[in-house]
């Protein structure tokens, strides 16, 4: 079974309720279902600490040297 919360928001400007209002009623959906909609989609993308910790964690021997790189770089600015 799915728990779900409620969540109220306060101190929102008139004129970003009105840009979430006009949104959902873009996308024929409630303003409830467009804003969890948007939210969902915020908690699932990864903080910058999480892509910073996960690229650290990556194994990098195999890949280019900084000297490969940077010379790749100028070639492609020539």
């Amino acid at each position: 079974m799915n728990v779900m919360t409620t969540l109220y928001i306060r101190d929102v400007s008139d004129e970003v309720a009105d840009t979430l209002k006009d949104r959902a009623a873009a996308e024929g959906k409630s303003l409830s279902a467009y804003v969890a909609g948007e939210l969902s989609k915020m908690a699932a993308r990864p903080t910058n600490v999480e892509i910073v910790a996960k690229l650290r964690s990556r194994d990098r021997s195999s890949g280019p040297t900084t000297d490969e790189i940077v010379t790749e770089v100028q070639v492609g600015r020539r």
